[in-house]
């Protein structure tokens, strides 16, 4: 079957505190209540569409809006919750997609008080809410969206597999009724850091703290998580691996021991190995 590409680009996660979104009044509807404190906030000239668990914003023609709601949001919810999600994340959140850089950094200052980081897109939880420049891709929104999931099922999830699972989304396709990430543009940094032996073991890599994850990183964190993803999705094991890794996350949090269990290795380094040859022999695009 043909498969249903979605665009990639490169992200940020980033997390603020400067706007938190409205809580319901005790007894009331919470959407309602969220819709209701949330209307006289939108500027004028945006298009309101309800996808739950998400309010879908954006300045593009309103039936563009719509579709992305329809044709991204949904399907990409109804798609990683078959594999994964068990829950939908406990508080309403906001997807603001805006339809240039020019509109997404003003709307970004004036709604949020703050200059984004990331030229594409970010998720705040504190803000609850996702904040896209969509013109760069429905792979930002998509990568985006898993992290309230991963949030609301997985708390103890290390940012290896958050960012792994979620970058592995950045380029996609539904094959066969399910979602599949397929090679993107991180490859190419990755294989010129594998031929220059500068690669960090997994156990380097499932180790790392957030702060390590995200501050450390030697520039290849994110694309080492990714294709060590992809590797297990083209394996079929990948959502063996996130539900056996949730369960078991208690006495094995950083995932490392769970991973040899589910690729059935005693020696990860000669796995490891393997991987790398799998990589050098992939292509993008």
């Amino acid at each position: 079957m043909k498969p249903f590409i979605i665009g990639s680009s490169l992200l940020s996660f980033v997390t603020a505190a400067l706007w938190l979104a409205p809580q319901p009044a005790t007894g009331a509807n919470p959407w309602e209540t969220h819709l209701e404190m949330l209307r006289p906030k939108v500027p004028e000239g945006f298009t309101l569409v309800e996808e739950r668990p998400f309010v879908v914003l954006g300045d593009e023609d309103p039936s563009k809006v719509r579709r992305r709601a329809e044709q991204t949001v949904r399907w990409a919810v109804a798609k990683l919750k078959a594999l994964y999600f068990e829950e939908d994340p406990t508080e309403i959140i906001d997807v603001w997609l805006f339809g240039g850089t020019r509109s997404y950094e003003h709307w970004a200052k004036e709604l949020f008080g703050h200059t984004p980081s990331s030229p594409y897109g970010y998720y705040s939880a504190d803000e609850h809410a996702l904040v896209m420049n969509i013109s760069t891709g429905g792979g930002t929104l998509i990568h985006e969206i898993v992290h309230p999931f991963v949030h609301a099922n997985f708390p103890d999830c290390p940012s290896w597999f958050n960012e792994g699972l979620a970058s592995l989304y950045e380029q996609c396709a539904e094959l066969d009724g399910r979602i599949v990430g397929l090679t993107n543009w991180r490859l190419a940094g990755l294989q010129d850091a594998i031929r220059s032996g500068d690669v960090p073991p997994f156990r380097i890599l499932t180790s790392t703290t957030t702060g390590e994850f995200y501050d450390e990183d030697p520039g290849t964190n994110y694309a080492q998580a990714r294709y060590l993803c992809y590797y297990l999705q083209e394996r079929d094991l990948l959502t063996t691996f996130y539900h056996r890794f949730r369960k078991d996350a208690a006495f094995a949090p950083t995932g490392y021991e769970t991973l040899m269990a589910v690729l059935g290795v005693k020696d990860m380094a000669l796995s490891q190995d393997e991987w790398e040859k799998w990589v050098l022999a992939l292509e993008f695009p």
